[in-house]
């Protein structure tokens, strides 16, 4: 057997348990936790207990960032994982790669074109790549359209409209925390949409090349609170010193989890975790569309709307040899809410895909789930990023750091565009191999 491979996580907060778990369950056997990072103890201390009691884990040692290099010379890691709000991202990547360790980031890679350049660049110094964990490609819906696209079924795509929407659970709470602040999070159309404009990229495998976008505060905020005559919702600067029950956006941070997390480290770290989704601070946007034009000529048309009373995914692209549509029902701002006619469907995604081939009769495509999140995509993301023989994947799902790029570039530029009204072409940005057409190409 293979010696375990050693990981140093950076940023404990609440996304880090996925690694966290991945690591101490499916693959104890092969991965090593050999150090937590972050500038809060008190998380820190949270997943520490969490690993030696429900786990039974032992001791991982913690260092906060200024310690750094020096948890790098102790611990001697293989590979980081990179878990931190998204405008620190870069920061340990460089680090990393500099020290000729491995970086695992999550998603997005970076939030600034500079960002990109740079890593660009430390990647060709040191021959080492960056993997980027996008999750959703892993999943069996998007994995099924991708299959469907690369065997031909609708011929050569020319057109994508995507549309999701966040529904007032899920999207209002990007409206609590840091990613509220553009020069923490990109913007939604980086830090979530940077998911979908992957799976655009994998799906039609081709590189964006221009960009144009709008986007606005249309609902949160409190001038919008103010104008629907709801101007009692931005009373309060906190959910937790509400008193107001009925308030649907109401933000409970005394659950075990958050309290733990967030409650107890905020005099710490000075970091409110759940401030009023109405308040007069907030500089991302809540509605966007964005036009892409890729460099095989196909156009996306997406669009990106955080309060709406469902959530999901809907998707279609027009071929030359017909049209294929897939849908993701992810539930109602209600927990759970629509399942309630399919009790063993709750906390799963709903899938419908059908293909409409042209001067033929349409078929609907059948879609299999399992166990996990993502309709079991997250497990086989954690095989392939922590196995010790991952297998050859046929549908090309790892991605690495310039196809990282290729997606954040487009929520990259469409803010750009956003502010400036014009189109932005990516090559004026950055540079991702200007002879290519395809992605897959950029590894």
């Amino acid at each position: 057997m293979k010696p375990k491979r050693r990981y140093c996580l950076i940023g404990t907060g609440n996304r880090a348990r996925f690694f966290v778990e991945g690591i101490a369950q499916r693959h104890r056997d092969n991965a090593d936790l050999v150090a937590l990072c972050d500038t809060s103890r008190v998380r820190m201390t949270y997943y520490q207990k969490l690993l030696e009691g429900k786990y039974s884990y032992g001791e991982v040692p913690a260092y906060q960032p200024v310690r750094f290099n020096e948890m790098l010379e102790e611990c001697r890691p293989d590979a980081i994982i990179v878990s931190t709000p998204d405008f620190t991202h870069h920061e340990y990547i460089l680090k990393a790669l500099r020290a000729n360790i491995e970086p695992i980031t999550e998603k997005p890679i970076t939030i600034d074109d500079s960002m990109c350049r740079e890593i660009l660049e430390q990647c060709k110094k040191s021959n080492r790549k960056v993997r980027v964990c996008f999750n959703y490609r892993w999943g069996p819906g998007p994995t099924k359209v991708k299959q469907l696209i690369k065997e031909g079924i609708i011929g050569g795509i020319k057109q994508i409209n995507l549309v999701y929407l966040l529904n007032t659970r899920h999207g209002a709470d990007y409206f609590r925390r840091w990613h509220s602040y553009k020069e923490n999070s990109g913007g939604l159309l980086v830090h979530k949409a940077t998911h979908h404009f992957d799976l655009v990229n994998w799906w039609i495998d081709s590189i964006p090349s221009e960009i144009f976008s709008f986007g606005q505060l249309s609902y949160y905020g409190k001038n919008n609170a103010i104008a629907r005559g709801e101007k009692k919702l931005t009373t309060y600067e906190r959910y937790l010193k509400s008193t107001n029950d009925e308030d649907p956006f109401r933000f409970d941070l005394r659950q075990k989890n958050y309290q733990e997390l967030y409650r107890e480290a905020e005099t710490e770290t000075g970091y409110i975790r759940d401030r009023n989704v109405f308040r007069d601070d907030i500089s991302i946007e809540d509605t966007m569309g964005v036009l892409v034009k890729y460099r095989n000529g196909a156009l996306l048309n997406y669009s990106l709307n955080c309060f709406s009373p469902y959530e999901g995914l809907t998707v279609s692209f027009s071929g030359d040899k017909g049209r294929l549509e897939y849908t993701e029902f992810h539930g109602g701002h209600i927990l759970n809410e629509h399942f309630e006619d399919d009790p063993s469907a709750r906390g799963r995604h709903k899938l419908h895909l059908k293909v409409w081939p042209l001067f033929k009769p349409s078929r609907e495509i059948a879609i299999d789930t399992a166990a996990g999140g993502h309709g079991g995509g997250d497990p086989l993301l954690l095989d392939d990023v922590f196995g010790q023989n991952p297998q050859t994947d046929r549908w090309d799902r790892g991605a690495y750091h310039e196809q990282g790029i290729a997606s954040a570039i487009i929520g990259i530029a469409a803010n750009k565009s956003m502010k400036n009204r014009q189109i932005v072409r990516i090559h004026d940005l950055i540079s991702l191999r200007p002879d290519a057409v395809r992605l897959s190409q950029l590894f």
